[in-house]
């Protein structure tokens, strides 16, 4: 019996060629995939992981897994995925504000947001509604600003860290109001249960999540966080068109992958992703809960990612949000 041999340069040569980036881009995906989305199934981030997964699935012929951790705003998904395997097998689907909030209102982060983790996609973006209840006696932007200039106010959000929580200090700051004091619930179904009661007056809410009570009256909705009018709510004006040109308030859905993974098999879940997500069917599927489905690019994903840290280190340290 004969057994071939490989000479020692040989071997070497092939070694590299198998573990080289380009080589490993074209064997990826070994296995199957698990996107994380550090927050309760059901909401519009969750529903946008999956709808891409499906798709996602079909293109690279192996299963894709969206599996819900959530915790501590995003940190514990963020966390678990930050100290995966960097092969590209595990991604994160996140807010945008579990990167760039996090970090500066958390007095410890498990991991660096902006170093861990590497953006692979912009997904998708989406608005918040600044409502109150009928029983406020105001009836315009203009109003409740002025109202909350000369009396004490307080408003409801979602939890600490929530969209709803950032666009309101947010605001707060941009119009020169005084400090409003915050309720947190758990998540926005009680809050809306309680805005539409009169238990609570204010919030900035998920477009989607009050139209429907704005139409009925059963609250008032002032204006929406966005540069552009809501295609739910074309009759609220922006609040960039009522007096604060530069306001612009999104929250951003971004998949991301631990630092680690290899730029060609980065490359390869860019492209992919993308064709899995950007649609006419999810398009039409997400309008109609005010999600516009973007597909930005790892680059401009980076860059978009970067400005808002740096907005919101000023924006924390104004507003004095910290959590322990």
């Amino acid at each position: 019996m004969h057994f071939r041999t490989i000479a020692p340069a040989a071997a070497m040569a092939w070694a590299l060629a198998i573990s080289s980036p380009a080589a490993q881009a074209q064997s990826f995906p070994t296995q199957p995939l698990r996107i994380v989305v550090p927050l309760a199934p059901g909401g519009p981030i969750d529903l946008v992981a999956r709808a891409m997964a499906e798709n996602l699935s079909a293109s690279l012929k192996q299963p894709v897994v969206v599996e819900n951790k959530p915790g501590a705003a995003g940190n514990i998904g963020a966390e678990a995925v930050a100290k995966s395997a960097p092969d590209g097998h595990t991604l994160l689907s996140a807010l945008g504000t579990t990167l760039t909030v996090n970090p500066h209102v958390y007095a410890k982060m498990p991991v660096d947001m902006l170093k861990d983790l590497k953006p692979v996609l912009n997904m998708a973006s989406t608005s918040q509604m600044l409502v109150v209840h009928p029983s406020v006696p105001v009836n315009s932007l203009a109003e409740f600003i002025a109202l909350a200039k000369k009396e004490p106010m307080s408003y409801a959000h979602a939890g600490h860290g929530s969209p709803g929580h950032l666009a309101m200090e947010y605001f707060r700051l941009k119009a020169g109001l005084p400090e409003m004091t915050p309720v947190p619930y758990r998540g926005n179904a009680p809050l809306v249960t309680d805005l539409i009661s009169g238990q609570v007056k204010v919030g900035f809410v998920a477009t989607a999540g009050v139209i429907q009570h704005v139409r009925g009256g059963r609250l008032k909705g002032f204006a929406v966080s966005s540069k552009e009018r809501s295609k739910l709510a074309p009759d609220v004006p922006t609040i960039a068109e009522s007096g604060y040109p530069d306001f612009n308030f999104l929250t951003y859905f971004i998949l991301l992958a631990p630092s680690g993974v290899p730029d060609a098999v980065l490359a390869t879940l860019e492209s992919e992703a993308r064709k899995a997500l950007v649609t006419d069917k999810i398009r039409d599927r997400f309008a109609n809960q005010d999600v516009a489905i973007i597909g930005g690019g790892a680059k401009d994903t980076a860059a978009l990612i970067k400005s808002e840290y740096d907005l919101w280190a000023d924006v924390a340290k104004a507003a004095k949000m910290k959590i322990d």
